[in-house]
């Protein structure tokens, strides 16, 4: 079903171990001239009417951050809101691909992220030039991007999607076309089974969801054997092949609001169990475990993102996130056509 290592892969860049220790080693000193009595959220919304500012964060980020946010969401409903944005200042509380999305839509808007080394790891595992190389060997293929990646790699796509419609975005293209799948080798993999579309697919992934195995899976199944298993589509295909559940955070989101069990076990950045507590907080939510001496289910990356960074992003409107018309262009064209399908 699924060609999943073409001849010109490339293992040193996506195989790389993105480790997670440099992203604490910058010294942010403007932290330290914050004044310790200050009441930032109180500043930090009065910034926001002053400067006609809207914050837009994502499921994976700390309490404080989503409860500061105007807009709380998974991808597909933070393009949208930035899509619809009519502010003056885009706050965006996610990480780089995040924002550089609010900007390829909004670009009469000013887009800053409070952290500039809020990477991504799936992302930063599908270089432009490598991407571009990559794609030499399917010259005939319709290129769909996953939404997690930079706009370099959006421009040379011909259609974006999200964990939420990725099987619609796939199922939309003729059945005559030969599809490229980046650059989530396990959505990727999730997709082509739901829809029984052979796909090329980029060996992206991501370092929070490929950290979850199937054997620790299994032993939280065998220990709680009532709890429904919910996993996000970026899991390998052997762990969402036995959930009860899988779909985009937004989505568990729904089905926890909706399902009449108690518990469940959730295999997604844990950032998204603060969610589900206030829709259902009478269930209990339990987050898999990984293979790992850390807890690196939590994104690294997210979770740069500070109370203490967004008052200094908005007082000082840094870090901008800034991107070539010409390039922004490109990225915007494959952007508008997932939008244009209205799933």
């Amino acid at each position: 079903m699924i060609e999943d290592r073409p001849a010109n892969f490339h293992p040193e860049i996506a195989e790389r171990n993105f480790g997670v220790e440099s992203l604490y080693s910058t010294c942010y000193s403007d932290l330290n001239s914050i004044d310790s009595d200050l009441d930032l959220t109180s500043e930090i919304r009065r910034m926001c009417v002053e400067k006609r500012a809207i914050i837009l964060a994502h499921y994976y980020q700390e309490p404080m951050v989503q409860d500061l946010a105007d807009i709380v969401g998974d991808s597909l409903q933070l393009a949208i809101e930035a899509q619809k944005a009519k502010a003056d200042v885009i706050l965006f509380c996610g990480v780089h691909f995040m924002a550089e999305t609010a900007k390829i839509l909004n670009p009469n808007s000013t887009v800053i992220l409070p952290d500039m080394d809020a990477g991504c790891s799936l992302a930063d595992r599908c270089q432009t030039e490598i991407f571009r190389e990559w794609l030499k060997d399917y010259p005939e293929y319709v290129v769909i991007s996953y939404i997690n990646c930079s706009a370099g790699v959006k421009a040379l796509s011909d259609i974006i999607c999200t964990s939420s419609n990725a099987v619609s975005v796939v199922s939309s293209i003729p059945a005559n076309k030969k599809i490229v799948f980046a650059p989530d080798r396990h959505l990727g993999r999730w997709v082509s089974r739901q829809t029984g579309r052979k796909m090329a697919l980029y060996p992206g992934f991501c370092i929070v969801h490929g950290l979850f195995t199937p054997r620790r899976t299994a032993a939280m199944k065998a220990r709680y054997p009532e709890a429904k298993l919910l996993v996000h589509p970026e899991c390998d295909l052997l762990i969402s092949a036995k959930a009860d559940f899988v779909g985009s955070t937004a989505a568990m989101l729904n089905f926890v609001a909706k399902d009449t069990g108690n518990a469940f076990i959730i295999g997604t950045e844990p950032g998204i169990i603060y969610q589900m507590q206030k829709l259902r907080p009478d269930a209990e939510f339990l987050p898999i475990p990984v293979d790992s001496r850390s807890n690196c289910s939590i994104c690294p990356y997210m979770r740069l993102n500070t109370v203490e960074k967004i008052y200094l992003a908005l007082k000082d409107m840094k870090p901008e996130i800034t991107l070539d018309e010409s390039l922004r262009q490109r990225a915007l064209k494959p952007m508008e056509a997932m939008l244009s399908l209205g799933c």
